[in-house]
């Protein structure tokens, strides 16, 4: 039975291990074909790139207004009687403004993408894989990750922040929804108290992050695809697992640049 423990332990700690080197390979195989861009020819799949940026951004904009705006919503109704108690109602304005574009925007909308995107880009690479379409690319000297990895890394990592901006807009369009018709607060003094406790830094932190979610996204979803095993049943776990994943990294990557941003100068 010890034997057997300890056997197991280390099968637990070899598989980790290879799923960080073969992270870290298709990492370093996925930034060596977007230097080696500019420099060989046709390198970029360029069709499948402008494709992609329409997939990830232009059919996602729905989505992510609708979470956002009613996540706006809802904070603004959550925190308004709370305030209201010392008297300060029309400081929802601030802190819904304020918590969209640090958090929820960032966080909410890579979280929306990582569940529709991340899982389209699992699900098309690991069919491939399954039917041996990978291997008939590396037959023809075509470089998988030059071919349908590195396009759909670049249209996630220029998309996201672009969708990311469009939550923050309308999650504080959310909160002003409430504040001017609900809870009465003037239009004018509303929009002065956004802006009044609404920074700089506030804005490109929370864009930062949203760079940070998309290199994740598209990663992870190439990663579990690339290691698709068992036909349409192994899509189906390969895509659970991409999501799943992609949900815990995005919250532990949130966590980490959150300390680095907010809390270095204490």
């Amino acid at each position: 039975m010890l034997n057997n423990f300890f056997e197991n332990i280390g099968n637990i700690v070899i598989q980790w291990m290879n799923v960080f080197v073969g992270f870290s390979r298709l990492s370093f195989e996925t930034g060596y074909w977007i230097i080696m861009g500019p420099i060989k020819k046709k390198s970029l799949n360029m069709p499948s790139f402008f494709e992609q940026m329409v997939f990830m951004g232009i059919h996602s904009i729905v989505i992510v207004f609708f979470v956002t705006f009613f996540t706006g919503i809802v904070l603004a109704m959550q925190s308004a009687p709370q305030l209201a108690q010392m008297g300060a109602v029309f400081y929802v304005a601030g802190l819904v403004t304020v918590s969209i574009c640090r958090e929820l925007g960032p966080v909410l909308t890579s979280l929306v993408i990582a569940g529709k995107i991340g899982a389209a880009i699992t699900a098309e690479i690991g069919s491939m894989k399954v039917n041996e379409q990978i291997e008939a690319l590396d037959t023809m000297g075509i470089n998988p990750i030059r071919y349908l990895v590195v396009p759909k890394f670049l249209a996630l990592v220029i998309m996201l922040p672009c969708l990311t901006i469009v939550g923050d807009a309308s999650g504080i369009l959310g909160g002003y929804v409430i504040g001017i018709f609900n809870l009465k607060i003037n239009s004018g003094l509303y929009v002065q108290t956004a802006l009044k406790f609404l920074e700089l830094k506030d804005i490109y932190t929370g864009l930062s992050k949203s760079f940070v979610f998309a290199m994740i996204i598209a990663l992870v979803g190439a990663y579990q695809g690339l290691k698709t095993r068992g036909g349409a049943v192994g899509v189906g776990k390969a895509t659970t697992t991409s999501v799943v994943v992609s949900f815990i990294l995005i919250i532990l990557a949130d966590c980490f640049l959150t300390g680095i941003y907010f809390f270095s100068d204490y």
